[in-house]
C-alpha cells in the first residue's frame, strides 16, 4: 500500500464545460482537496484512455482534486487532432471552469503526451499555474528525433515534472537530458525503468510496485513538496 494515501472513495462527477461558440466538451471531476490537477489525453485517445483514466483516479486518492476532459475533436468521435490554437484554447477554457467552478488553492496543468505539450504551450504563452505534469512528453516524432518539440520549454517559469520510459520512441532520454539542463525553471525527471510512451513495461521486467501506483505516487510527491 502507498504510504499517506487516502484510502477514501474518490468523489466522481461528470461536466460539460463551455470552450466557447456554444460548443462544449465533457469533463470528469474526482477526490477532494485544496489543489486541482487538469489532465489532458493524447492524440490517439480521448479522456477514457485506460491508464490516464487511472491516474486521474490515482491522484484523486491521494488527496487531490483531479480533472479530465475531452478535446473538441474527441468529443466530435473524429480521430485527427485539432490544431494547435483549437486545443490550446479548449484547455484553457477548461482551467477558467475549474478556477471558477472548484477555487483550487494550488493547480497543477499537464496530461498524457499532446495532453501535456498544450498544457506546456499555455504555460509558456503566460497561463497562471502552480506546475506541470508530462506523462510522456512527446519530445520528438517517432523515428524523428532530429525534429525536438522544445522551443517554447525554456519561456516556461512554474516547476515542471517529466515522467518519461526508458523505451518511450517519442522521448529518447539522452535528448530530454540536456533539454531540461537548459532550463531554468526547476525541473524533475522520474525515470520508468521498460517503460514505452503508454508506459507499458515487459512481463519480463520484475517490478515491486504497480506502474500507475509509481506513476500516482511520484507525481503526489512533487506535488506536496513545491
Amino acid at each position: 500500500m502507498s504510504q499517506g494515501r487516502d484510502q477514501s472513495e474518490a468523489r466522481l462527477e461528470r461536466a460539460r464545460v463551455e470552450i466557447g461558440g456554444g460548443a462544449t466538451v465533457s469533463a470528469e471531476i474526482a477526490g477532494a482537496g485544496d489543489a486541482a490537477i487538469v489532465l489532458a489525453h493524447g492524440a490517439g485517445n480521448d479522456m477514457c484512455n485506460p491508464l490516464l483514466s487511472a491516474v486521474h483516479l490515482g491522484l484523486a486518492g491521494r488527496g487531490f482534486v483531479t480533472v479530465k476532459f475531452n478535446f473538441p475533436y474527441t468529443e466530435a468521435g473524429r480521430r485527427a487532432p485539432d490544431r494547435m490554437p483549437a486545443l490550446e484554447a479548449c484547455y484553457r477554457a477548461v482551467v477558467e471552469h475549474v478556477r471558477r467552478e472548484l477555487r483550487p488553492a494550488r493547480l497543477f496543468l499537464g496530461g498524457k503526451s499532446m495532453g501535456g505539450r498544450v498544457a506546456s504551450h499555455l504555460a509558456a504563452q503566460g497561463l497562471a499555474c502552480d506546475g506541470l505534469v508530462f506523462l510522456g512528453y512527446p519530445l520528438h516524432p517517432a523515428g524523428k528525433p532530429q525534429q525536438l518539440r522544445d522551443a517554447h520549454l525554456p519561456a516556461i517559469r512554474v516547476p515542471m515534472l517529466f515522467l518519461a520510459g526508458t523505451r518511450d520512441s517519442l522521448c529518447d532520454l539522452a535528448l530530454l537530458r540536456p533539454v531540461l539542463a537548459r532550463l531554468s525553471a526547476p525541473v524533475a525527471l522520474h525515470v520508468l525503468e521498460g517503460g514505452d510512451h503508454s508506459f507499458a513495461v515487459p512481463k519480463r521486467l520484475a517490478r515491486g510496485q504497480p506502474v500507475v501506483e509509481e506513476l500516482c505516487d511520484a507525481i503526489a510527491r512533487w506535488a506536496k513538496s513545491g
